[in-house]
């Protein structure tokens, strides 16, 4: 580094009061450039602030002579003097002469440098002075200018700030000049300009990559741009240049505490850092000091961190021990260990040092009042507060002022009054500052979270119930601590109080998810236990609620003696129905000590006295409850009594009162409970909730609206506040009086008209009355108002509903136009209203659109799920579904566009957000199968199937794929255990009865049919029991029954439509023959009347041809399925013309159709037909070359028996047998194979094996058709079993009396074969 950038380093380090940094650079200065006097100068300045008075002095004279740093020095003799204990006032008088003398003639750099000392010791005016009078010098160097703009920045104002940063802009235009680099990100910093400021800070990293405070300056406005990982990252990288950089440590050591909540870490790096200042600034006193503020205000009173902490400030009391503000902090540090008594002693030794120092005089009131002594902290603050009128409101004085008044029971509302003045004075405190060191310093999570549990102080025990009006401090408690965790995430304690202020408002959902995540990063942490057991006892989980009491005290023995623990434990039982295990439960709270008031000590608890009070009553109040469900009244009455008189004249009283009531309710007396709450009165402190127990009973046991509603009137009178005219709008809405609700809600709103919460209750109220336009109109005006900018979305909400949808998107992307944001809430907004637009870009059939504003959403929700963990951990899971939500919806507009790929990726990508979204995971597993990828499919829905073994639609596909595998065992395995838990589920019987035919279990069907009808006696009248009906009669060979139950479904619009197809492929094709086969129709051509059956099948054609007019498919696919059967229908004519018309449109639709297997199939058939059986053998062919498909099964096995049909007529045996075993792979009862099968056994003359076959073809023909089984008994007269011939001769005449030859043929002939 060249000597221009090491004196700018100088200057950083004067600046920012490293001293020993000055001294250190200073000698490098003097190594490298021992001619130049400016580095012997700031050597003798540094080793004067290190607090070496003498040798400074001597320095100084060394080079007062010196030309250039002649007046700095003596300006700095008359500054080192009077830093001296014992200050020479001859040679102040001396250097002061020479000053004015040498200022005359001095030349542009002699005033230069003393500007720049007069700037470092914070002597601006004067600075400015020396620095005017060099600009106005002939041909004076840009510095002048530069240290000018840095006085204006010294300034501390915007106009100030934007003058400077005009100047550095034009100096930098001529030059790449350090200082002024860092005077421009400096300006632009003030200007509340981070990024500029970072980008200014990148050009100086850049061009001089060895100039460290870059970095740090780096470091601390990623930090002001809430960039947590690249600001550690540059500190990490600042460590590998620097390991002891103190800066570095400290932002390290920051990270640590606050937002990973790593003590240990957090510890280790504090402690490198002690070790650094011993080193790199060891006589730096203030610095020592500095460094401490942040990490004691920030650690949750944790005593690693405050041990190290109170180390440092020692060292610094020790380096300067007449600095009252040193001792002052020691004292702080001892309130947080909860040593009042040392406290009292360091703040005793600050004020000594310093009788005017107020953080002294209100640490030591805070000390004198945790040690009981009230009357003369009282004295004191009163002092103090006279003191203070003079000056600005202090935080610290209200603050006194709350405990006094809590000490002394003061009213709820005085207590109240002055916490919110508190937290206002403390608020303001914080505006305009970034995130920073200082930012952490002044919002003091430590003592905020004090505030809040001030406030909890005054909460009810029990969780508030739906649609209860909550305190208001309740939303100041939530606005703060969101604040805390926001800014300080690893501050378990903040997330510990927001669990308990949802908890206490009544979302549990809430509380668990915080309390989860505080028990994620703390499994020890014994209050978040037993707040989780509350949880767990009002969601009803009585078994995880005592394990959450156990682990409570696991970690803490000490809970035994709080009677919150038995409470909860008490409650647990008595939910759990072990009324003497509670009942012993609450006697052992009661014999702690302090429950009773004559046993309780008479030294002051404070706070915990007054939350005491609220578990006490609370015992007392569940051991009358106990006894009363006990059966003991007289018990419950008497620890009623007890209560009453232990507790009257204190804040509690009306609770006994309001529970007096809810005793005489429980014993059925309405009326009395009624009288007792009407004696209290509107001054009582429980005025409200006594009259909203009245309106409750009004309600719920007299079911008299008009005094229910009265009951809230009469709060609105009495106490007219904006609480209570919303609890009368929302009494209003709950007995469907919108109307009323809204105008109590606009008295509401006058009186608070920030309150945007309200604004959206009139909205939502006006939609239930259904005034839309009044709505619509409402919601307008609020915007304009300047209402919160949520009250957009429910407007946009409403404007889709109504389908005004360019009003809908006009109002979201008003919302959505807005300069960049970087608060969490803000982006949440957004994040919903890109969503809500999407839905809108839907309505209007703009996908482009609603894909961009779903990849806008992404992005945001990607921000918002990085912070969302740290700074509102409540909020996860719903931000978690959003994201998931968002992905899934891109993935379905993917899918529309046919991009499968890209829809996996997102579907894939929303289960990483939500691991169990059952609906995704089956969209998933959907869209895997449909891109054939099986594996995958099953592998998602076995998944699924853990989380929910009752989802039907992944079982349904587990038996598809299943199926598809030819695994038919399992696949009916899936289908059956579905079906055993829901047997009249009618798609899944009837997918479960073609699963049971291909596997050849046709009688394990009965059996389902039989369930279905004792689930629902009405099953028979069902259209579903039908059709699955006529599906087993059909595949069981009786069409005729078939068609009757399938006629019973056919007007149904879920399974007419399927009935219609059966009943037409019924009617075409009554006994499942082999259409256009020519094997048995050879063979049976001579059987049966041929007119009469001519005639049968003509009527059936004319009937299939009026059920096909009935057919309205809904798909592309339907379409070409009803242009299949209609031709199929003139096929069924057997006329030549209609044939060949037929084969038109089957050639038509396989050539526009890509290997449409129906298609192809009716072309073979019409060749069939036609007698062209070396075409129709191509086409079948063809087909027999492709892969089998679940959807076309039917036609593959129709193809492959015409295949067989072919290839036996031309004797290729062998060739016929692998189609036909193929068959019965795919379905075990194909009677037409085992037919097939037998036939070319029978020729080959193996009759054995033939009458295997057609006993095969036989059984699964349900015995009914008779050419089976004149072929059976034929072929069981070949292989000499002549008794089974003659049977089934017997069967055949029984069904066919008149059936032809069998008799003749086979059985005269068996029986004569029987004979001896």
């Amino acid at each position: 580094m060249d000597s221009k950038g090491l004196k700018t380093l100088i200057n950083y380090y004067c600046q920012e009061r490293y001293f020993h940094h000055v001294v250190l650079v200073a000698s490098e200065g003097m190594k490298r450039y021992g001619s130049d006097p400016v580095f012997r100068f700031y050597h003798a300045y540094g080793t004067l602030m290190e607090g070496k008075i003498q040798e400074a002095l001597r320095e100084f004279e060394a080079i007062k002579n010196k030309q250039d740093v002649s007046l700095c020095s003596l300006i700095a003799l008359i500054y080192a003097h009077k830093m001296s204990p014992n200050p020479d006032r001859e040679a102040i008088l001396e250097s002061d002469a020479r000053v004015k003398e040498q200022r005359k003639g001095a030349d542009q750099k002699a005033l230069y440098y003393a500007g720049l000392f007069l700037w470092h010791i914070g002597r601006h005016d004067k600075a400015r002075e020396y620095i005017e009078r060099m600009i106005k010098m002939p041909n004076s160097s840009n510095e002048g200018q530069i240290l000018k703009a840095w006085l204006d920045i010294a300034r501390g104002n915007e106009p100030y700030a934007k003058k400077a940063l005009k100047y550095f802009k034009e100096i930098l235009q001529d030059e790449k000049d350090i200082f002024a680099l860092l005077g421009k990100a400096r300006c632009l910093e003030m200007l509340q300009n981070y990024s500029g400021a970072l980008e200014t800070v990148n050009q100086i990293i850049v061009n001089f990559p060895s100039f460290l405070p870059a970095f740090i300056k780096k470091m601390k406005l990623q930090l002001a741009l809430q960039d947590w990982d690249q600001m550690v990252e540059t500190a990490q990288r600042l460590l590998l240049q620097d390991n002891q950089n103190v800066e570095a440590l400290r932002m390290l050591a920051l990270y640590y505490l606050c937002r990973e909540g790593n003590v240990e870490k957090a510890a280790t790096t504090l402690e490198h850092l002690g070790n650094a200042l011993d080193v790199m600034e060891p006589q730096n006193a203030e610095l020592f000091y500095k460094v401490t503020k942040a990490f004691s205000r920030t650690c949750g009173r944790n005593q690693l961190i405050l041990q190290k902490v109170q180390t440092l400030l020692e060292k610094a009391f020790t380096l300067s021990p007449q600095q009252s503000e040193f001792a002052a902090e020691i004292g702080y540090q001892m309130i947080l260990q909860g040593k009042v008594k040392e406290a009292l002693t360091w703040y005793q030794t600050a004020m000594t040092l310093d009788n005017t120092s107020i953080s002294a005089l209100t640490g030591f009131i805070r000390s004198q009042l945790m040690d009981g002594q009230l009357q003369e902290a009282d004295q004191q603050l009163e002092f103090l507060s006279e003191v203070q009128q003079s000056i600005e409101k202090s935080t610290e004085l209200i603050y006194l002022h709350v405990i006094l008044a809590m000490k002394k029971n003061k009213q709820q509302e005085e207590v109240i009054h002055l916490l919110n003045d508190v937290l206002d004075t403390h608020f303001l405190q914080l505006e305009d500052v970034p995130l920073s060191i200082q930012y952490f310093e002044t919002l003091n999570p430590d003592f905020l979270l004090e505030i809040i549990t001030e406030y909890l102080n005054f909460c009810p025990m029990l969780p508030a119930s739906p649609g209860q009006a909550l305190a208001p401090f309740f939303r100041r408690c939530t606005l703060v601590l969101e604040t805390i965790v926001r800014t300080v995430p690893g501050l378990l304690q903040a997330v510990f109080l927001i669990a308990k202020v949802k908890y206490l408002s009544g979302n549990i959902e809430a509380a668990f998810n915080n309390l989860q995540y505080c028990l994620d990063h703390n499994p020890s942490y014994a209050d978040a236990h037993l707040l989780m057991a509350q949880v767990y006892l009002s969601q009803e989980k009585f078994k995880q609620c005592s394990q959450s009491l156990e682990l409570c005290l696991s970690y803490n023995f000490d809970v035994r003696e709080y009677p919150l623990y038995h409470l909860i434990k008490a409650q647990s039982q008595k939910k759990m129905g072990e009324i003497t295990e509670a009942v012993k439960t609450l006697h052992m709270a009661m014999n702690l000590p302090g429950m009773r008031r004559t046993g309780a000590s008479s030294k002051s608890q404070g706070r915990k006295t007054e939350v005491d009070a609220a578990h006490r009553l609370s015992i007392f109040l569940e051991l009358v409850e106990v006894h009363r469900l006990n059966g003991e009244q007289h018990e419950a009455a008497k620890v009623l009594q007890d209560a009453i008189h232990e507790f009257s004249g204190t804040s509690e009283e009306l609770r006994v009162t309001i529970a007096n009531a809810d005793l005489a309710l429980a014993q059925g007396d309405a009326e009395q409970a009624l009288r007792i709450l009407r004696n209290v009165t509107a001054e009582q402190p429980y005025f409200i909730e006594a009259k909203e127990k009245m309106a409750d009973i009004y309600l719920k046991h007299r079911k008299e609206k008009m005094l229910y509603i009265t009951c809230y009137r009469e709060i609105a009178e009495r106490m007219p506040s904006p609480r209570s005219f919303l609890l009368l709008g929302d009494a209003y809405m709950n007995i469907q009086e919108p109307e009323e609700a809204i105008v109590a809600y606009e008295q509401a709103l006058s009186q608070n008209p920030k309150d945007g919460t309200l604004a959206s209750k009139i909205g939502k109220a006006l939609v239930k009355t259904h005034n839309y336009s009044k709505a619509i109109t409402y919601y307008e005006a609020a915007l304009k108002s300047g209402q919160q900018n949520y009250l957009c979305y429910d407007l946009a909400e409403l404007l889709l509903k109504l389908k005004l949808y360019e009003k809908a998107e006009k109002v979201l992307q008003h919302a959505l136009a807005h300069e960049p944001v970087n608060e969490l809430s803000a982006l949440m907004e957004d994040g919903r209203s890109q969503v809500l637009l999407a839905k809108v870009y839907n309505k209007m059939e703009r996908p482009g659109d609603a894909v961009t504003a779903l990849q806008q959403a992404r992005e945001l929700q990607a921000r918002i799920l990085k912070r969302v963990q740290m700074e509102q951990p409540d909020a996860v899971p719903a931000q978690k579904h959003l994201a998931a939500e968002i992905c899934a919806e891109i993935a379905k507009h993917s899918v529309a566009q046919q991009d499968y790929e890209k829809a996996i990726m997102f579907y894939r990508e929303a289960l990483v957000h939500c691991e169990t979204d059952n609906k995704i995971m089956l969209e998933l597993a959907r869209l895997y199968l449909a891109q054939g990828d099986p594996d995958a499919c099953l592998r998602h829905c076995m998944m699924l199937l853990q989380s929910d073994q009752d989802n039907e639609a992944a079982t349904m596909m587990m038996a598809d794929i299943m199926f598809r595998k030819q695994d038919y065992e399992q696949a009916v395995f899936h289908l059956q255990q579905l079906l055993e838990r829901k047997p009249d589920n009618y798609m899944t019987l009837s997918r479960l009865i073609d699963l049971l035919r291909r596997c050849g279990k046709f009688d394990d069907i009965p059996r389902f049919f039989v369930m279905a009808e004792k689930r629902n006696p009405r099953a028979k009248l069902e259209p579903g029991f039908q059709y699955c009906k006529g599906l087993y009669l059909w595949y069981t060979g009786e069409p005729n029954d078939a068609l009757r139950h399938f006629n019973k479904a056919r007007k149904d619009s879920e399974w007419g439509q399927n009935a219609l197809y059966n009943m037409i492929e019924i009617c075409l094709n009554p006994d499942n023959e082999t259409i256009g086969g020519e094997v048995f129709e050879n063979l049976d051509g001579d059987l049966g009347n041929s007119t009469e059956k001519q005639e049968s099948v003509q009527l059936a054609v004319r009937t299939a041809e009026k059920l096909l007019k009935e057919l309205k498919p809904q798909t592309i696919q339907g379409h070409v399925q009803l242009r299949i059967m209609e031709n199929y229908c003139l096929m069924a004519t057997k006329q030549k013309s209609n044939v060949e018309q037929a084969l038109n449109t089957f050639t038509e639709i396989a050539k526009s159709e890509n290997d449409h297997i129906p298609a192809l199939l009716g072309m073979a058939t019409a060749y069939m037909i036609l007698k062209q059986t070396p075409k129709a053998r191509n086409q079948l062919k063809r087909i027999a070359k492709m892969n089998w498909n679940a959807i076309d099964a039917e036609e593959f096995e129709k193809s492959w028996l015409l295949l067989a049909d072919i290839y036996i007529q031309s004797a290729k045996y062998d060739m016929a047998e692998d189609l036909l075993r193929q068959c019965l792979r795919h379905n075990r009862s194909c009677c037409k194979a085992y037919e097939y099968m037998g036939y070319i056994m029978e020729k080959e003359q193996a009759y054995s094996d033939a009458a295997s076959n057609y006993e095969m073809a036989w059984k699964y023909g349900n015995q009914t058709n008779p050419a089976v089984g004149y072929r059976l008994a034929f072929n069981y007269l070949k292989a000499k079993r002549y008794v089974d011939a003659i049977d089934i001769c017997h069967q055949v005449l029984e069904a066919h009396p008149t059936y032809p030859k069998i008799r003749k043929d086979i059985l005269d002939k068996a029986r004569a074969s029987l004979r001896p």
